[in-house]
């Protein structure tokens, strides 16, 4: 029970499993899980990791007083599966266990099914939106969903929103969604004149919108989850460092540190 409920692998470095925020600190740094290629979160830049989740992973760092190191992993199947790579127990071929995981959305179910991490330190409220080109949206109407079952409208491919628009009223407006491989591909489709608009996350729409294109965040009809809280991830037995991650979000909040980390990269926080 309790801290031996899940015994570490034997064999295995304890690392594996995570350490104690004393211990980070007397090592001098923390290994901080972020994804790959997901901008305007955490991406490579000349060869080094950037993005708002990078910029606060560092802020957590240096209020711990020590330096951030990031593993930079690709999304898998779901996020049940990114808990158990990146903070758990480690992918199963290659690599170990971070200390910290970025970017973890929340919800009383979220957690409940997923007992093995303690999730808070809550940073950001994310929400889909919908960019649009504003010359085709001239007349100030802007897009709803109805508008899709005459307009062509780009999703990013297996993503909330793309599960949304082509369930809609039994399917009315799937015959008018592109789907693209990627966020940025589908604003790309929409700047070339391929669609109209383009429903996404909203932090994701506005980095990738320019002078031409609008974002706005109208009513979802039918769309149980429309906003979701996003935060950190720390293995259940290594609560001494979630909470003290969780009290340096806290800190940031309130002295607006993070609101001028969305501010840099032109993000609505």
């Amino acid at each position: 029970a309790g801290l031996n409920a899940n015994p570490k692998p034997q064999n295995a470095d304890r690392d594996i499993i995570g350490l104690d925020i004393d211990e980070i600190q007397e090592r001098g740094f923390i290994e901080v899980a972020a994804y790959s290629d997901f901008a305007p979160w955490s991406f490579m830049q000349d060869g080094k990791p950037v993005g708002v989740d990078i910029d606060i992973g560092k802020m957590i760092a240096e209020t711990f007083g020590v330096e951030a190191r990031f593993n930079i992993s690709a999304a898998d199947e779901n996020v049940d599966s990114d808990l158990r790579n990146m903070v758990v127990r480690g992918p199963v071929i290659g690599g170990k266990a971070s200390n910290m995981m970025m970017h973890v959305p929340y919800s009383f179910d979220f957690q409940c099914r997923n007992e093995a991490v303690v999730i808070n330190g809550l940073y950001h409220h994310e929400q889909t939106a919908i960019a649009y080109r504003k010359d085709a949206y001239s007349d100030g109407k802007l897009p709803v969903p109805a508008y899709f079952r005459f307009d062509p409208v780009g999703v990013e491919n297996d993503s909330l929103a793309d599960f949304y628009l082509t369930s809609f009223n039994n399917g009315m407006l799937a015959p008018m969604v592109t789907r693209y491989p990627t966020i940025a591909a589908a604003m790309a489709g929409m700047k070339a004149g391929e669609v109209k608009a383009v429903m996404g996350t909203l932090s994701q729409l506005e980095y990738l919108s320019d002078e031409t294109t609008g974002v706005h965040t109208p009513p979802l009809a039918g769309l149980a989850t429309g906003k979701w809280p996003i935060g950190l991830a720390v293995r259940f037995n290594w609560r001494a460092l979630s909470y003290a991650a969780d009290d340096a979000v806290t800190a940031a909040l309130q002295d607006s540190r993070i609101k001028k980390i969305f501010e840099k990269y032109g993000l609505t926080h």
